[in-house]
Formats: structure tokens, C-alpha cells, sequence
């Protein structure tokens, strides 16, 4: 999707939408391509799942098993 276009249906500002982009391709969470004047940004997907686990797990007050059936579902969508 165009950075233009996550803007829009986002409803934030450019700037403040490519500076935000900026950190998620930084950390590997999307990845961009050029396509004539326009960048498109891409999901990338096992690592969104990996960081959702590692959240998932680490943050349910250290009783994982509150957010297992989230986890299972992030597990079953990778299949």
C-alpha cells in the first residue's frame, strides 16, 4: 500500500505517517518498494507474528495462558 493511501485510511498526516513508517522498516516489520514516484509498503508477516507471540506471551502478566488462544490464532493464520 502507498504511504499516501495508509495515511489517508488512517487519517494521520504524511510527515507523521513516514516518519512512523520509517521505525517499522527499521525494525523489519515492512518492507518498501519504489514503483515509479511511489513507495509501497508491504507487511512483513512472520515477523508481525513474532513480535505479536513474543507480546502476547511476555505481556499477560506472567500468566501466558490468558493470551493462548490469541497465540493459537496468530499460529493457525501462518498455516
Amino acid at each position: 500500500m502507498a504511504a499516501g493511501e495508509i495515511s489517508t485510511k488512517l487519517d494521520v498526516r504524511q510527515n507523521t505517517m513516514s516518519a512512523n513508517l520509517s521505525v517499522l522498516l527499521q525494525a523489519g516489520l515492512v518492507r518498501n518498494e519504489r514503483q515509479g514516484r511511489v513507495i509501497r509498503y508491504f507487511a512483513n508477516i512472520e515477523k508481525m507474528q513474532g513480535l505479536l507471540s513474543f507480546l502476547l506471551e511476555e505481556c499477560c502478566g506472567g500468566q501466558p495462558e490468558l493470551c493462548q488462544p490469541a497465540i493459537q490464532t496468530i499460529g493457525e493464520e501462518q498455516e
